[in-house]
């Protein structure tokens, strides 16, 4: 029976011929019933009174250059679990698959499979009774050299065009700073990974000048984007002041970075724009904490480090004695803190608003693991596209207002009298957003720098 079947290891390479893919390299997953294909901006329309979906492909991995434009019948949409805890609703089609001799139609699930790495996965029900796996094994059906790969694709690389444009963070394999050198370079513009630690400033009265790695002078770009991680808040500002000081515009300033980042500072201003926040305490004296819990209305309640981001340095106490050897034990640390009242009834879940140049360009409702009350995609919780009230776009698009950040993640909760204000964030991560809605957000904020530079431009002139 094997004779009649093809061999292949956990990685291969294919084509997906009706689509204009010659060759695309594939992941072999048994565990997985449907194949997936990466695709970004995906768009439904009608073809002759028929339901078709429009979308980009880009086939080679690390690579948002090369760029191929599909368009296909939808088959279905179906709901689906990513290993990644998110639940998407993603369009079916059927394609050809090609590989070795053979060629057969099959059904493809398209995502953005950024966060995934292999622009291709290959499920069970493509490979039923046509395919064997050998897990241990990879590339049985032999390797395909870059050459080749450039012979097949060249045609279709879009050449940088446009602006140049800096991405100002840590780490270049982050979903969300792939994403967004991919949708820069979709739309034609040079884009350029700025590694924080790698830049170092000269400051000159006359000509002032931001240095990078080998001593290079980073004196040609037409747009920053900071995405600075919360450790180095202050030197990552520092450095998006200075571009600013040089004239280039940044997607968020580095004073509204800032400031967001002091979580009571930023929840100073918000009250004072009249945002509905949770009751929240903050001291300093020991002697205080008796009080300081009654004020936010008693345990269960929430314990948060000023400094802390992503979940990280909050804890829920359960009870009254909790709450005051948590209070005590931070505050014999000297580390600032905010006690916050619980709102239960949220139930483990909030709502995270994407606000880009002051729209909402899509929520979702994030769901805490179990055992969790934060809701949290990277601690196992999960998410979905969710439905907001006029009253909470008004409470994400005011509270990026006043946080005067042009992009931001705006985190609200559910309580029982009305919809309440979390947290503002500077630097929001794209994943689950993106893996939820399937809307490439990290295209609209490029498209967002496309138009402020625009608009500058233009007022330049007059």
């Amino acid at each position: 029976m094997s004779m009649d079947r093809i061999i292949v290891g956990s990685e291969e390479w294919c084509g997906l011929p009706k689509l204009n893919i010659p060759i695309i390299n594939v992941r072999v997953d048994s565990g997985a019933k449907t194949s997936a294909l990466h695709a970004v901006n995906i768009v439904p329309f009608k073809k002759d009174g028929t339901p078709w979906v429009r979308y980009d492909v880009h086939p080679l991995q690390n690579d948002g250059k090369t760029t191929i434009h599909c368009e296909s019948p939808v088959l279905d949409r179906r709901k689906v679990k990513s290993s990644s805890g998110l639940v998407e609703v993603r369009y079916v089609i059927k394609t050809v698959l090609s590989i070795a001799d053979a060629s057969w139609p099959i059904e493809i699930t398209l995502t953005n499979r950024d966060s995934m790495g292999y622009r291709m996965l290959l499920g069970r029900q493509a490979m039923s009774g046509r395919i064997l796996v050998d897990p241990q094994a990879s590339f049985q059906l032999g390797m395909v050299s870059p050459s080749v790969l450039e012979e097949h694709y060249r045609v279709h690389v879009i050449k940088p065009s446009g602006l140049k444009i800096g991405l100002l963070a840590s780490n270049p394999n982050l979903y969300s700073n792939r994403r967004i050198i991919e949708a820069g370079e979709e739309r034609g513009h040079h884009m350029e990974f700025l590694n924080i630690k790698d830049c170092y400033i000269k400051l000159d009265g006359n000509n002032p000048e931001m240095h990078y790695r080998g001593g290079r002078i980073l004196d040609d770009f037409d747009a920053i984007i900071p995405r600075i991680k919360p450790s180095i808040t202050f030197y990552g500002c520092a450095l998006t002041r200075h571009f600013e000081a040089m004239g280039v515009y940044t997607l968020n300033t580095a004073a509204s970075i800032t400031q967001s980042r002091d979580k009571l500072h930023s929840l100073q201003l918000l009250i004072n724009n009249g945002l509905p926040i949770p009751t929240t305490g903050f001291a300093n004296s020991p002697l205080d904490t008796d009080d300081l819990i009654k004020m936010v209305g008693g345990a269960p309640l929430i314990v948060k480090l000023l400094e802390g981001t992503q979940g990280k340095g909050v804890v829920l106490a359960e009870t009254k004695k909790a709450a005051e050897s948590l209070i005590n034990a931070f505050k014999s640390l000297g580390t600032n803190i905010l006690v916050q009242e619980f709102i239960k009834e949220a139930d483990g879940k909030d709502i995270r608003c994407f606000v880009i140049n002051g729209k909402v360009v899509e929520s979702i409702m994030r769901t805490a693991a179990p055992g969790e009350f934060r809701a949290n995609i990277h601690m196992g919780g999960t998410a979905q596209l969710v439905k907001i009230s006029p009253e909470e776009k008004r409470i994400a698009v005011l509270a990026a207002k006043t946080m005067n950040l042009k992009v931001a993640g705006v985190d609200i909760i559910r309580g029982r009298n009305g919809s309440l204000l979390l947290e503002v964030n500077s630097s929001p991560g794209l994943e689950g957003i993106e893996g939820a809605s399937n809307k490439n957000i990290a295209g609209i904020m490029i498209e967002s720098i496309e138009k402020d530079l625009k608009q500058k431009r233009k007022l330049a002139v007059k």
